[in-house]
């Protein structure tokens, strides 16, 4: 296969910091062409996003701060996961439930998002949350948010014009919009 003489071989590793989130990783990796060359990596636990609409379409999203930025920034719900081994609709529930009171009776994966595939290997299930049902947030003690409710077309344009910045948000969102109108179109 043509592929298999693209890979790299992992020769060493060495850790070089492990933190409750990431761990990060110095590989000495053999080439193709025979040489190494060093990769540092970011280990992550993982995540999952949530793109909830709501039956007159719009979508949940979140007005949140983030610190390596020094921004807020609009989001879809999302979170990390608990450990690599839980089940990621699982996971995909509890972040909606907990960050914005929603669940939802529907539930559509999307597939997966590497957001950094260059120096992680973090790696996001994006799914598509319908049929929801409004409660109470219950966030994490250093977590604060602002919900609203934008609909879908005004969200699309607002990514395409560069005003939502975060990837998983754009990928998500714009999978969702497609999937919405291939599901309107063969109910029609």
């Amino acid at each position: 296969m043509e592929e298999k003489k693209l890979r790299e071989i992992r020769v060493e590793t060495e850790d070089i910091f492990a933190g409750r989130i990431l761990d990060v990783k110095r590989d000495q990796v053999r080439l193709p062409n025979g040489h190494t060359s060093v990769r540092e990596i970011i280990r992550h636990v993982g995540a999952v996003c949530v793109v909830p609409v709501t039956e007159d379409g719009k979508v949940v999203v979140e007005r949140q701060y983030r610190y390596p930025i020094d921004r807020v920034i609009t989001e879809i719900p999302a979170g990390k996961l608990d450990s690599r081994e839980e089940d990621r609709l699982h996971a995909a529930q509890r972040e909606l439930r907990e960050e914005t009171g929603i669940t939802a009776d529907r539930w559509t994966d999307m597939g997966l998002y590497f957001p950094a595939p260059a120096y992680s290997d973090e790696k996001i299930t994006m799914y598509l949350a319908q049929g929801l049902h409004m409660g109470k947030q219950h966030l994490d003690e250093d977590e604060f948010l602002n919900v609203s409710f934008v609909p879908m077309e005004e969200l699309v344009e607002k990514i395409l014009r560069g005003e939502i910045t975060d990837g998983k948000t754009q990928v998500a969102v714009l999978k969702a919009s497609l999937l919405l109108k291939k599901q309107k179109e063969s109910e029609a």
